[in-house]
């Protein structure tokens, strides 16, 4: 058991690093963000497709399920949708340091959803996050559009989070996941039917393109998701939450790698990130305290 626990915790900091590895590849494909999340959902889809055929896993589901799974599509479609289109107009730093903020957003959503009456340490965290983004803005105001698009991505990953949470206890993740893209494919592909999307360009990809899309859609969409899965049977959340909030550091760092001088920005910008993780990272640690504590 204690062994299952130590290979879980290191295939979850490889599944986090495989995470942040997904705005790396956001850059290196050069199809726009629409095209993109649309190639990127479909491989998902096949794969998840063939998992759940292989374990015999029945797909019926009541209306009311259904529906939610194909609305829960269209909310992570548009986070995907504004996260590439963030990296395309700002770069992989600006990106992640802002969408690091959809904890918080989920503090704020969470009372909504579920009734809970708001914290004062959260609005408190809250106001701190405000104060790191207000130092990026100051810094790195030629990134305007990507920062806005990097903060609606964090807000819609937190409501696709919380409306998750709501139907994950009841039915099984592989099949929560294919509706939900099954479900964001619908919705991309009527509008690219009637905007004129499906054009000949459309399905013409590089062959660089069509490699890096299938990592995409495989390893850091259908496998990572399948795997997260498995390794938070024997991790606790608390463990999970706090590896899962070091995504941005990750992709960051492959960032710098992979592009250099581009992603390099002002020490004022890593001061403000660095404010938002920390921020992220006492409010899970306070969370877990309160929990155990009751």
């Amino acid at each position: 058991m204690q062994n299952d626990k130590v290979r879980s915790y290191f295939h979850l900091h490889f599944i986090v690093f495989i995470w942040g590895f997904t705005a790396v590849l956001g850059k290196l494909i050069s199809l726009d963000a629409l095209p993109l999340v649309w190639y990127r959902m479909v491989i998902a889809v096949l794969i998840i497709f063939a998992y759940v055929k292989i374990r015999k896993t029945p797909l019926a589901l009541s209306k009311r399920l259904l529906y939610g799974f194909i609305f829960s599509g269209l909310v992570i479609a548009l986070h995907w949708l504004t996260f590439f289109q963030a990296i395309k107009v700002s770069n992989i730093s600006v990106t992640l340091a802002c969408l690091s903020t959809g904890a918080l957003f989920a503090s704020i959503l969470e009372p909504i959803f579920y009734g809970k009456k708001v914290v004062i340490y959260e609005v408190l965290f809250g106001l701190l996050v405000v104060f790191g983004l207000g130092i990026i803005f100051k810094v790195e105001g030629n990134y305007v559009e990507g920062i806005l698009l990097a903060l609606t991505s964090a807000f819609l990953s937190a409501l696709f989070s919380v409306i998750n949470g709501k139907y994950a206890q009841h039915t099984d993740a592989a099949v929560i996941t294919f509706y939900e893209l099954f479900g964001g494919i619908g919705f991309l592909s009527v509008y690219l039917l009637f905007s004129g999307g499906f054009s000949k360009a459309f399905f013409q990809i590089s062959v660089s393109d069509l490699l890096w899309l299938f990592v995409l859609g495989s390893v850091c969409t259908a496998y990572a998701f399948l795997a997260s899965v498995k390794v938070m049977k024997f991790l606790t959340p608390y463990t999970v939450m706090l590896t899962i909030n070091l995504e941005p550091i990750y992709g960051i760092i492959l960032g710098i790698m992979v592009f250099s001088e581009s992603e390099k920005m002002s020490p004022e910008f890593y001061i403000g990130a660095s404010i938002i993780l920390i921020t992220v990272i006492l409010n899970g640690i306070i969370k877990n305290y309160k929990k155990v504590k009751n």
